[in-house]
């Protein structure tokens, strides 16, 4: 029972900030509230990022399905909470801390053991940081995309719900936060994908292997560039650009959270 405390603890911070955003309104709102909610969100991450220390580094760099998808919504959470310091995205938070939540719960559930055989390579852990805050920035934009895409059908159909969460941003606000963020995700993606041909062909003298991630991958990255190039030439945006997003976003997520759930939890490998 003890050893679930920090991780039913770290849940909760994210909740009870989340439910404090949906169920307050913008009159009893403050700077106040918001230092508050803010100061919550890092005690959440610091406590979070002290339990994925612990069960990514015990006996080795442990990377399995629950602990990838804990350390990418950890980032995630980091991500967000570092823009709303400039972008002010206060209510833009609530939608990201329940899921965040959620797969905190799951680190505990689901301890999945993966050890990673190259932790002691520099360019392994270089590839892999690169390829998580990728993940974690194009996951952001992916969250983003859908609270846009919620937040245009709220304003058409007059159901103010969602307009109500306190400080919600003009779309167009959004829409250039979104831009920025898969500009740089597209730079990790390919940062990560240059990094892993370096590390393939130092170790097997293979410069990639066509397997189901890689293609996956691959196939996220052309999506993405040609988002950027649509926006660029054509000036894409609203449900283009978000439908464009989205489904990077999915390609992505097979490519990745796919692969590990096939082999670990289904096949157990």
């Amino acid at each position: 029972m003890f050893e679930f405390a920090p991780y039913f603890i770290t849940a909760l911070i994210y909740i009870l900030v989340a439910a404090d955003f949906w169920f307050d309104t913008p009159s009893k709102t403050s700077q106040r509230k918001f230092r508050l909610h803010s100061a919550l969100i890092a005690s959440g991450l610091v406590l979070h990022g002290w339990l994925l220390y612990h069960s990514l580094f015990t006996g080795g760099l442990n990377l399995g399905f629950s602990n990838a998808l804990s350390a990418i919504f950890w980032l995630t959470v980091l991500i967000y909470w570092l823009t709303n310091l400039k972008h002010q995205l206060h209510s833009l938070q609530a939608f990201v801390l329940p899921p965040a939540a959620f797969f905190v719960l799951l680190q505990y559930m689901m301890p999945e053991a993966h050890l990673l055989p190259y932790a002691n390579q520099p360019l392994f852990m270089a590839h892999l940081i690169i390829a998580m805050l990728g993940y974690s920035l194009l996951t952001f934009a992916a969250l983003h995309s859908l609270l846009m895409l919620a937040a245009e059908r709220a304003l058409h159909q007059k159901k103010p719900a969602l307009i109500k969460l306190p400080d919600f941003p003009p779309l167009l606000s959004m829409e250039t936060l979104l831009f920025r963020v898969i500009k740089l995700g597209f730079l990790l993606l390919t940062l990560t994908l240059l990094s892993g041909m370096m590390f393939s062909e130092l170790m097997f003298h293979q410069a990639m292997k066509f397997n189901h991630k890689n293609i996956f991958t691959i196939l996220s990255w052309f999506i993405f560039g040609g988002l950027l190039w649509g926006r660029h030439t054509y000036g894409w945006r609203g449900r283009t650009a978000i439908s464009w997003t989205l489904s990077g976003f999915v390609v992505l997520l097979l490519a990745y959270v796919g692969s590990k759930f096939v082999l670990e939890i289904l096949l157990h490998r």
